[in-house]
């Protein structure tokens, strides 16, 4: 009875563990059992997590010089730290955490790949199974003495680490096969030593050994025989090329990784990588990518809380391992919001960790690139309305006057879009191929607008909103300043890049671009001509064009270096952004889903040129007509039948809602949602009973962008525009005039449907925020106490009047 007492919970092991694991995430679908894993060459799922098997071949000797090439990786090695593998009280294992582990590596395994475990942990399991069995055997000496109601407190006596990892290493085994055998994988234990390195002999039985797993599909989980293992000699690192001493699991795991040729080594660990300085002080960076010969610049802190290495150690094993051609990243293993998929996304070629490369690019990185477009934008903030105007007109001069080398580039992204991508093997499709075109009336166009920028800056930044006398001689101000650093991610729109490149200089705000690798050529004279023109007043660096392979996911995690992101494109990016962004905020929407409603008393004439305009003149923008309410009286008049056969004529395909399919025998294809965004020539026609019934419909199923009247009533016509809760709304008007170049804004970043902040055609307004100015005289809080000298004023003051010419 006192055993069951003291040692309630402390089933054998297995017994315990399996129950756990059924109720976990572990316990899926066990379809795939009787798959053989010769035969698994389609879609298969472990987890709920789809992945295509595809072809993995690689003749090992460099390692991978970018990120996006990790997805290659055939062989790989996952270390797994102390910090990883055990709980915070260090006595115990993670067991939610090592589950996760396992399940990223299955579906690894699973894709064909061979992988490799070095985990720590015996030390850990082995320490919390020791504590028991003496907890247990004081509380039973301590009953027998003195009996059981009189239990003293229990001192647990210092435990040799290789007495834990004796004790720990069978049950830290036991936990790994239960858990891979979840998904239908084997794994075997190995465990080595120092000499088993250094002995020619055993060198080969250990390679033989693990070639031979990795060709049963079995998954080798390698660890120090810890209860054997001698104490680390100092300074014994790092001896040369062929030599690492192996002192600890991240040097193991380097050994092991350059021994089997492999691919990839995973370092797991409890900080999201290697830092230039110890993680927590106030000037900590991340190291994004790391290249021999930086260790110079890196300042290293203590080690982790339990296990024998630090990042020293880390950065030593790693560095060692890239020499031998294994390409390595170490990130954090223990994060609860990333740890459930850091290894996936590390081998997707994700922005996680620090990798470790010794081909360093050619240019900046993206991060670098922000501090310069951060300091950039400062100093173009700090110019005189006139210097910012004057930056834009040259710009414009230069649109001009390089049209031929633009247009040649031009050309040659043109002809490069209309051939087969080599990744997807498909065409560019037609409108983006037509966005993607630039012409010289194109460029002309761009020029007026950019002159209308210039003309509109001139007291853009730092104009004064507002004035408040607060008490004698303390004075307050509210005036505009720039947001920041600007983020602006677009499509096949080279056109795109000088207008938000004006629009960043007029507001003062620093950019960075990021284009569709559709318009390489385009883009990269553009914004020389953009830094061209910036130059003329020291600011070159304020306009930045990302080069590098940075992924738009990667690009929207930069929190602390971009203040808003402006995706420009297809709905299915703007909502990719605002999915992957990480705290930026998105001004954007993700769906163009416009609105007209013709009204009972609306003129002939004008229904038809305001259709087809809305519908025809372009209908992949975001401002095209994608759904035509009808009211219910105009069904079999000559203007409805007017409206179909114009629809006709410019082979528009209709879809019927449900109402308008109700009037009809013989009905076109009913429509499969009505909040549906077309792009092309297709169009949802319903009916409505009254123009409430058509706001009705539009806030159900628009998307907030744009929306259009056509009656010759004014009354319905007002109580329409303002009843309709949209960005932009209409009377008599096509959807197409939503456009900041239309609204003489001179050019658009984008158009908004947010409530906050800006909304529809964002121009310069849009793309500055303010601040507080408090101009005072020695004044304290205090004297304006109950018992105090002074009294608040609060008196309105006369605004400077803006210039307007």
């Amino acid at each position: 009875m006192l055993r069951q007492i003291c040692c309630s919970g402390f089933q054998p092991f297995r017994q315990r563990l399996l129950p756990w694991l059924q109720s976990t995430a572990l316990s899926r679908s066990r379809a795939t059992d009787r798959v053989q894993p010769s035969a698994i060459r389609h879609v298969r799922s472990w987890s709920n997590i789809p992945f295509i098997t595809v072809p993995l071949s690689r003749t090992h000797g460099k390692s991978f010089a970018h990120r996006s090439e990790l997805k290659h990786a055939k062989r790989i090695v996952v270390k797994l730290g102390s910090a990883v593998v055990t709980r915070g009280d260090e006595c115990g294992l993670a067991l939610g955490r090592l589950a996760s582990i396992v399940e990223q590596v299955s579906v690894l395994q699973n894709q064909g790949r061979e992988m490799m475990l070095v985990t720590s942990g015996a030390v850990a399991f082995g320490k919390q199974r020791l504590r028991h069995e003496i907890l247990l055997s004081q509380s039973v000496r301590q009953a027998l003495h003195s009996g059981q109601n009189q239990l003293k407190e229990m001192a647990i006596p210092v435990l040799e680490a290789r007495a834990c990892a004796a004790a720990g290493q069978s049950g830290l085994m036991a936990l790994y096969e239960a858990m891979f055998t979840q998904y239908s994988i084997c794994a075997a234990q190995i465990l080595v030593t120092n000499l088993d390195f250094h002995d020619e002999q055993k060198r080969r039985n250990l390679n033989g050994t693990l070639h031979e797993l990795l060709r049963m599909n079995i998954v080798p989980i390698v660890n120090t025989n810890d209860a054997v293992v001698p104490p680390a000699e100092p300074n014994s690192d790092l001896q040369g090329v062929n030599v690492i001493s192996v002192k600890d699991n991240d040097s193991l795991a380097a050994r092991l990784a350059v021994e089997m040729k492999t691919d990839l080594l995973i370092v797991l660990s409890d900080v999201e990588g290697l830092f230039d300085s110890p993680p927590g002080s106030d000037d900590a960076k991340l190291i994004d990518i790391f290249y021999p010969g930086d260790q110079q610049s890196v300042t290293f802190g203590t080690k982790s809380r339990v296990g024998m290495g630090g990042m020293e150690a880390k950065v030593k094993a790693a560095l060692w391992a890239l020499q031998g051609g294994t390409s390595v990243v170490i990130a954090n293993g223990t994060h609860p919001k990333v740890s459930g998929h850091v290894i996936t996304d590390i081998v997707e070629g994700k922005k996680v960790g620090t990798f470790f490369s010794e081909v360093k690019p050619a240019g900046p990185t993206v991060e670098q690139q922000g501090e310069m477009a951060r300091s950039g934008g400062r100093m173009l903030a700090t110019l005189e309305p006139e210097q910012r105007a004057e930056i834009i007109h040259h710009l414009a001069d230069l649109l001009t006057d390089q049209r031929e080398e633009i247009l040649l580039a031009n050309k040659k992204d043109l002809e490069e879009a209309e051939g087969k991508d080599q990744v997807t093997g498909r065409r560019l499709a037609a409108p983006l191929l037509k966005r993607l075109s630039l012409s010289t009336s194109k460029l002309n166009s761009l020029a007026i607008g950019l002159r209308q920028i210039a003309a509109s800056s001139q007291d853009s930044v730092g104009r004064v909103l507002r004035r408040t006398r607060i008490a004698k001689n303390l004075e307050l101000e509210q005036v505009t300043v720039p947001i920041g650093v600007l983020l602006v991610i677009f499509e096949s729109r080279p056109d795109c890049l000088p207008q938000v490149a004006a629009l960043a200089i007029a507001s003062g705000n620093g950019l960075l671009l990021k284009g569709g690798k559709e318009a390489t050529h385009s883009n990269r004279i553009l914004h020389l001509l953009a830094q061209e023109a910036l130059s003329i007043h020291g600011v070159k660096e304020a306009i930045q064009l990302v080069n590098t392979r940075e992924e738009v996911e990667d690009l929207c995690r930069l929190d602390k270096m971009i203040d808003l992101i402006i995706p420009r494109g297809s709905s299915q990016l703007v909502r990719d952004i605002q999915k992957a962004a990480k705290g930026i905020p998105v001004m954007g929407h993700s769906e163009g889903i416009c609105h007209m409603y013709v009204d009972s008393e609306a003129s002939v004439d004008k229904v038809t040129r305001l259709v087809r305009d809305s519908k025809c003149e372009y209908p992949a923008a975001c401002n095209a007509l994608e759904t035509l309410l009808i009211h219910r009286d105009l069904l079999r008049t000559p203007l409805f039948d007017q409206i179909i056969d114009m629809l006709r004529v410019e082979q528009v395909k209709i879809h019927a809602g449900p109402k308008f399919a109700s009037y009809l025998t013989f009905s076109p294809s009913e429509v499969k949602s009505l909040r549906t965004e077309y792009g092309d020539l297709e169009l949802c026609i319903e009916v409505v009973d009254s123009v409430q019934e058509a706001i009705d419909h539009i806030h159900k199923y628009g998307s907030s962008h744009t929306d259009v009247i056509v009656t010759e009533n004014e009354k319905t016509a007002e109580f329409f525009l303002q009843h309709v809760d949209s960005a932009c709304v209409f009377w008599n008007a096509s959807t197409r005039f939503s456009d900041g170049y239309r609204f003489g804004l001179g050019a658009e970043v984008g158009i908004s449907t947010s409530r906050i902040h800006a909304r529809g055609p964002v121009g310069l307004e849009g793309l500055l925020t303010t601040k507080w100015l408090l101009r005072g005289q020695d004044h304290v809080v205090s004297d304006f106490s109950e018992h105090g000298s002074l009294k608040y004023l609060h008196e309105n003051l006369p605004v400077p009047q803006r210039n307007t010419n």
